[in-house]
């Protein structure tokens, strides 16, 4: 566990390449069909200039998936899915039952980890994972299930999707059937914890994943507030490789290559915009904890606008939601089709010395 796979396939060979090319380019667009479907809000005409809070943005909680909704819905994906498995990892401090999906049917693949709702006011990324799980039960992503193992954690912080936490919640500025906060029931930032563990949600993540697994790559999927920018205008999203000077280079390497492949596919649609995150090198951060402590290629990917929060500028109206939710689809597929058919390894990473740290408009964005 922690040696990050390499690719299994020939880089060398003309006719593998183009195989490897045609592969990708059918898993991505069958993302995007998917994501048009799944996205029942409508596009921003330029995704990073709105809807906001306070403008013709709508910020409420009713059409988000509850945490009941969210395990009906895995536990029905689990019934009709023959390659899906689904797995009690643990629970939450309120005692809510946390969910790994897995797509294992070979150690010898390499194998993705995705991450979402550490903050359970990012909920954005959980719906276009739950989009994603659908999109693997279909004959369409055979090949990609064919070449990687997937394993997806959808709502670690479920007691924090619910607003159901040990604190109030009276200054949060969504409208709805609840609220949604960063925080833990206990008010602890769960993306704070991976060095010392003390939640029950981060136990359950290092001690039944991290541990259990042969984990080579993770996505790490948040939100940030809604002002961050490149090149003056405001990004859908911004990625980030592991900072800390104690992370092994070749993983670093690895996880450019990721951030690579994410950038490709999203920035070039022509309305997904992202930037390079400014984030810190502190190993309590996922990011970089599990980059150093199990030697895994990881990302982290900041989507725009959170579905709730005590500041108005950081939550984002409804009316972006479908954006946003198909920015994770494109991201979620895209990277597994790369690693199923070892494009992955070619990569092109020099992007990262060009691409623009981003800036907030009003000089502040909430940390990952």
């Amino acid at each position: 566990m922690g040696d990050v796979a390499g690719c299994t396939l020939s880089t060398h060979s003309k006719e593998v390449r183009t195989v490897r090319k045609t592969f990708r380019t059918l898993a991505v667009s069958g993302a995007l069909a998917l994501a048009v479907v799944a996205g029942s809000a409508p596009l921003a005409s330029a995704v990073g200039e709105g809807p906001g809070y306070g403008d013709n943005g709508q910020i409420t909680t009713s059409r988000l998936t509850t945490y009941d909704q969210l395990v009906a819905f895995l536990k029905d994906q689990d019934a009709r899915q023959p390659a899906m498995e689904l797995e009690v990892i643990g629970k939450t401090v309120k005692g809510r039952d946390l969910h790994l999906v897995k797509y294992v049917t070979d150690p010898a693949k390499p194998t993705i980890l995705y991450l979402t709702q550490q903050h359970g006011n990012e909920q954005l990324t959980t719906e276009g994972a739950m989009q994603f799980i659908k999109h693997l039960g279909t004959a369409n992503s055979s090949g990609i299930l064919d070449g990687v193992n997937i394993l997806i954690v959808p709502m670690l912080n479920a007691d924090g999707a619910m607003g159901d936490v040990n604190f109030p919640l009276d200054d949060y500025v969504a409208k709805g059937d609840r609220h949604l906060t960063r925080y833990n029931a206990e008010g602890v930032d769960l993306n704070r914890d991976h060095v010392a563990k003390i939640q029950p949600e981060t136990q359950a993540l290092h001690n039944n994943v991290m541990r259990k697994y042969r984990i080579d790559y993770m996505i790490d999927l948040h939100h940030q507030g809604t002002r961050a920018e490149r090149d003056g205008k405001l990004v859908s999203g911004s990625i980030l490789y592991p900072t800390t000077p104690n992370a092994d280079p070749a993983v670093v390497q690895k996880s450019k290559q990721l951030g690579s492949v994410v950038f490709s596919s999203v920035d070039s649609t022509g309305w997904g915009h992202l930037g390079k995150y400014e984030g810190g090198s502190a190993e309590t951060i996922s990011r970089n904890g599990i980059a150093v402590e199990y030697g895994i290629a990881t990302l982290l990917f900041e989507m725009r606008g959170m579905s709730d929060h005590y500041l108005d500028g950081y939550a984002l109206g409804q009316r972006s939601n479908g954006y946003l939710i198909k920015q994770t689809v494109i991201t979620l597929t895209s990277t597994a089709a790369a690693i199923a058919d070892g494009s992955i390894a070619d990569a092109d990473t020099t992007f990262w010395d060009s691409l623009a740290t981003q800036n907030s408009r009003d000089g502040g964005e909430e940390d990952e």
